[in-house]
């Protein structure tokens, strides 16, 4: 049985992290997998929005130590050796998560410690079962996150509350995680993966080219000024009053009736 499971209904991937017997840790082939699938969301302009999952009862726990392990013994030996490997094959799930401007959801559906923590941080909304927890876990090894989880947290959470979790490695609750705005949304927990796919599917169905340019320009914003920020807004704006959807969006305005997007 595959350990991702990809499939498209109606414009929306859903990625599915399939080891639920091991609560979904990752594996290398599951990297290789995971990466494969993004570099399809990526390029097939029919993808207008994700949604990444775990199967059974967690999200992710991280990385599969024992397997991790199985590295060593084929030539992951030195430090060095060690980064590489990290580059390669863990950091390019976050890598290539940057280069896709697609709405991205991950319904965290239990568990998501560590580096599983770290690819639910990389959404662009998070969406949360009553009974998920959460928590960066590298500190009780004496590690630091490893996959973007000291860049993200603070972005989303403030710094202070960022290092509060980072330095304590606590996992915390659905509720907590709802007030500090580290999730969106709550959901019980037999109607999270609806619920997030019947909101990625109302994206799916809005004026592509407007969504993925908004989300540019929010991350750019988090790395430039206003100034920047504007000059930015302004070239893009004018490539959007081209395209077939803002014409489709007058010409629905005008004449009363609701507008049905294409992508383009």
């Amino acid at each position: 049985m595959s350990e991702l499971l990809f499939d498209v209904q109606e414009s929306v991937a859903l990625l599915t992290l399939n080891r639920p017997e091991h609560k979904n840790a990752f594996t290398t082939s599951m990297l290789d997998a995971w990466s494969e699938a993004l570099l399809r969301c990526r390029d097939d302009e029919r993808i207008r929005a994700l949604v990444l999952t775990g199967a059974g009862d967690a999200f992710c726990a991280g990385g599969d130590v024992g397997r991790m392990k199985d590295n060593a013994d084929a030539g992951v030996e030195t430090p060095l050796d060690q980064k590489d490997y990290i580059w390669k094959n863990i950091a390019r799930i976050p890598r290539l998560l940057q280069e896709i401007d697609k709405p991205f959801i991950a319904a965290v559906n239990g568990v998501a410690a560590g580096a599983g923590m770290d690819m639910a941080l990389m959404a662009d909304i998070i969406f949360a079962a009553r009974s998920a927890r959460m928590g960066e876990t590298y500190i009780r090894v004496g590690l630091i996150p490893g996959d973007g989880g000291a860049w993200l947290l603070p972005r989303i959470v403030g710094m202070s509350k960022a290092l509060e979790l980072l330095w304590t490695g606590d996992m915390i609750d659905a509720e907590e995680a709802l007030r500090i705005g580290l999730v969106n949304r709550l959901f019980e927990d037999e109607r999270l993966l609806d619920e997030t796919l019947a909101f990625a599917s109302r994206l799916a169905r809005g004026p592509s080219v407007a969504i993925r340019m908004t989300k540019r320009l929010c991350r750019q914003g988090l790395q430039t000024g206003l100034i920047e920020h504007l000059d930015l807004a302004t070239s893009h704006q004018p490539v959007l009053k081209g395209t077939a959807d803002h014409k489709e969006a007058v010409a629905a305005f005008k004449e009363k009736r609701k507008p049905e997007f294409r992508g383009r």
